[in-house]
């Protein structure tokens, strides 16, 4: 997605260790002009899947999810990293996160993900892939089919999205970052 690519190099920030930052435009301050067009292009990539919800992880996969289900007319669910008080019957992982280097429990409740739903993933990046291993895990746990993965940036040079495919999982990834040595962002 040349858009999306362009806008990375221009206002995307490279810092040591692999730490891609895109913050003034997809996961902390958002472009909503960037984000529909990111939504409709995950909508023609997955266009001939049936899927009947969109599912992410909070916080910075709520927003394509929104646009891809809003496109989609689906309801759109999250996965919790708290625990609410108020949610019962619910489905429970465990993910690390390889930006904030710690592990934190994910809960979805069973009434929004069900045996029978056909979900698609929709997050901001895919890296070592433990957030996508965390949703495959609470699909499973509910009986339900996980129809594909989309990720507005993959780190190629990590392992997450060659996992996921070798396990026939159909992922997309709108821009692929094949390096980030001496903090030059460099796009497959």
């Amino acid at each position: 997605m040349k858009a999306l690519k362009d806008r990375i190099l221009k206002d995307g920030r490279c810092f040591p260790g692999g730490i891609l930052k895109v913050d003034n435009f997809i996961n902390h301050q958002m472009d909503p002009i960037l984000m529909k067009s990111i939504g409709v292009e995950f909508v023609r990539r997955f266009a001939a899947t049936d899927i009947n919800k969109v599912i992410t992880v909070e916080a910075s996969g709520i927003a394509p999810a929104i646009m891809v289900g809003y496109l989609l007319e689906l309801p759109v669910v999250f996965a919790k990293k708290k625990k609410p008080s108020t949610m019962e019957n619910m489905l429970t992982t465990t993910v690390f996160s390889f930006t904030k280097n710690r592990t934190y429990d994910v809960c979805v409740s069973k009434d929004f993900l069900c045996p029978g739903d056909k979900v698609l993933f929709i997050d901001d990046f895919l890296a070592n892939g433990n957030a996508a291993k965390g949703i495959i895990d609470l699909v499973n746990q509910a009986g339900a089919e996980l129809a594909g993965m989309g990720f507005i940036i993959e780190k190629a040079f990590q392992e997450g999205g060659k996992e996921l495919r070798e396990q026939g999982i159909h992922v997309e990834s709108l821009a692929i970052i094949e390096s980030l040595d001496n903090c030059e962002i460099k796009i497959k």
